[in-house]
């Protein structure tokens, strides 16, 4: 038991917080990012480790985008993509990323657990800061990393701040528990990390 904690406390030394550029500069889609975002079906290729090209991908960093291409219709067909991915019975998630469907851009979409109906709901440039100093452990899995399952350390209570399509401003609230895990996540993946790198301990099979 005390190696564990002390594998946790040393995760956490090593955590950076994620998407800290939380503005509303940025770079547009390139005209390779449009084709991907305009490609037949909604329902987008989810990248995984096991393709080293796509790994590759996973592990970059993201960029934020620009207030125009956010009020565009590219990413709002993006975002409606990337919710019928990470739903659709193939994947049967909980929350994606950009990277994850081979977009380099600070936006995730992640079900809200906290709200009512449980929705997803798509963050662009989001950033994230953590509120206390309370972690949890628990089991995570990822999309990207199939047939995999690990238990990771997470605070407790986060403050997310993120661009608000509707009043065209960046808004932040706090949000707790498992979905405060989900948040950190997906925003990890924003930074190129995967939750293996945080994992202490294994666990049972399955997927986020």
């Amino acid at each position: 038991m005390k190696q564990i904690k002390l594998l946790i406390l040393c995760t956490l030394a090593a955590m950076a917080v994620s998407c800290n550029n939380g503005d509303k500069g940025g770079k547009d889609f390139s005209e390779e990012e449009k084709s991907l975002i305009r490609g037949e079906g909604s329902v987008m290729h989810v990248l995984t480790i096991n393709n080293p090209e796509e790994l590759a991908l996973l592990q970059s960093k993201s960029r934020n985008l620009p207030e125009k291409t956010l009020l565009g219709k590219d990413f709002a067909t993006l975002g409606e993509k990337m919710i019928k991915t990470v739903t659709d019975p193939s994947q049967d998630g909980i929350g994606i990323a950009g990277p994850q469907v081979g977009l380099l851009v600070r936006v995730v979409a992640v079900q809200r657990f906290d709200l009512p109906g449980e929705p997803f709901v798509v963050y662009p440039n989001i950033s994230l800061e953590p509120v206390g100093d309370e972690i949890q452990l628990g089991p995570e899995g990822c999309l990207s990393v199939p047939d995999c399952r690990g238990m990771v350390p997470r605070y407790k209570n986060i403050r997310i701040t993120y661009y608000d399509i509707a009043s065209r401003k960046m808004v932040s609230e706090e949000v707790s528990d498992f979905t405060a895990v989900i948040f950190q996540h997906e925003c990890d993946h924003l930074d190129g990390i995967l939750y293996t790198d945080k994992v202490v301990l294994e666990a049972a099979s399955g997927s986020e």
